[in-house]
């Protein structure tokens, strides 16, 4: 089966790690790509793997990007509307951990190049392609959020800010546009043994606190959550099997979504899969309402 037979994708982040892992899973699904990162040297290590695995006549296409950049993103969309007649995916992975430690502590300019890549950049790609996917009625943005969206990550709050804002910013933009026929998803891929890991436990306890150090350590031990779980949840979301599902952050670990084209019906208009404020009364409280 290849559910991305003929589909278009743009992939950010795409040279190593989670993004890597989702441009073999979509080429593998017969998706033509385009993928960036800001690393030209990573990204022809990636073209070349890909290409080897590709079909003869399957498109595997890279450019060197930064998504936080405005002129970059404006001309790496101009490069994928010359390439690809129809752009029908946006997977939005390219991230960073940002500066660790206590938010008097950190480096105030490596904090805000956190939010610049993580959020700016995650909403700048998509206010570019949005135009283009309306004009065509159809279009999947599959954007990746992470634990700092429903946990607190103290010392890394840059990270937590932005993954936060993340899915805010995809419950938005989902109402902005379910009439145009664009769906817009969050996936929080679990708890992944990437460059991301290993940036914690160099910076060690005294920057990211010896609890999640610890955790971190045992994560590295245990192998943490599969790359290729949450890189399927990707090319779920950017098949035409999840066409309605729109607006939710959907755990590649924990939710089941093989299943969730039968509760379509249920997620839509629902607050499942969301983010939303817990109150004393949902938590079987019997205080907390005005009087």
């Amino acid at each position: 089966m290849r559910p991305l037979e003929s589909r278009n994708a743009l992939i950010t982040g795409a040279s190593q790690g989670l993004g890597l892992a989702i441009a073999r899973a979509y080429v593998a699904a017969g998706a033509n790509v385009l993928l960036c990162a800001r690393t030209a040297e990573a990204l022809a290590s990636a073209h070349a793997e890909l290409i080897a695995a590709a079909a003869p006549n399957q498109i595997v296409a890279v450019r060197p990007a930064d998504v936080s950049v405005r002129s970059d993103v404006e001309r790496l969309v101009a490069e994928a509307m010359d390439l690809f007649p129809q752009l029908h995916i946006l997977v939005s992975n390219a991230g960073v951990y940002g500066p660790k430690g206590a938010i008097e502590e950190v480096d105030w300019n490596e904090w805000v190049e956190a939010v610049q890549i993580n959020l700016l950049g995650s909403v700048l790609i998509c206010r570019a392609l949005v135009s283009h996917f309306k004009s065509h009625r159809y279009g999947k943005i599959v954007q990746l959020s992470g634990g700092g969206a429903t946990n607190p990550l103290p010392r890394i709050s840059a990270y937590a800010v932005s993954k936060a804002g993340i899915v805010r910013f995809v419950e938005t933009l989902a109402e902005e546009v379910r009439d145009d026929r664009i769906d817009i998803n969050a996936i929080a891929p679990g708890a992944l043994n990437t460059r991301l890991l290993d940036e914690v436990l160099q910076s060690g306890p005294q920057k990211v606190g010896r609890k999640f150090y610890e955790r971190s350590l045992a994560q590295k031990a245990e192998g943490g959550s599969s790359l290729e779980r949450a890189a399927g949840l990707a090319v779920f979301l950017g098949s035409a099997a999840s066409d309605g599902i729109t607006g939710k952050l959907i755990s590649a670990v924990w939710d089941p979504w093989e299943n969730l084209p039968q509760h379509r019906a249920d997620l839509d208009g629902s607050d499942v899969y969301t983010l939303r404020r817990i109150t004393p009364k949902d938590r079987g409280m019997t205080w907390g309402d005005r009087p």
